[in-house]
């Protein structure tokens, strides 16, 4: 399932874009039941190195998972970010095996 890329405050090129969708591609081995996935790639201006903010928001059956990490590069923001997303995900997956035991 392709994700929704929103960029903020600055336009994406298109290999930005084309990373962080094949990075987010990933968090279908993880979880099947994925309804829906949204990126926002946002610039922040500060004195700070840490302006590149990357956040995901996943639909997944009964709620809405969320991570949101800030970097230097956007590259960085995302794979800590999609990290995040992953232990989330494995964490959501047990609590619903829990539940149909």
């Amino acid at each position: 399932m392709q994700a929704t890329i929103q960029s903020i405050h600055f336009d994406a090129d298109h290999s930005l874009k084309s990373f962080v969708q094949e990075k987010v591609t990933k968090l279908d081995q993880f979880y099947e039941n994925i309804l829906s996935k949204e990126v926002i790639l946002k610039k922040e201006n500060s004195d700070s190195d840490k302006g590149s903010i990357f956040e995901i928001k996943l639909r997944v059956p009964s709620q809405t998972l969320i991570a949101t990490e800030t970097a230097s590069t956007f590259e960085e923001a995302t794979d800590k970010g999609l990290d995040n997303m992953v232990r989330q995900l494995k964490k959501f997956k047990d609590k619903q095996r829990t539940i149909r035991v």
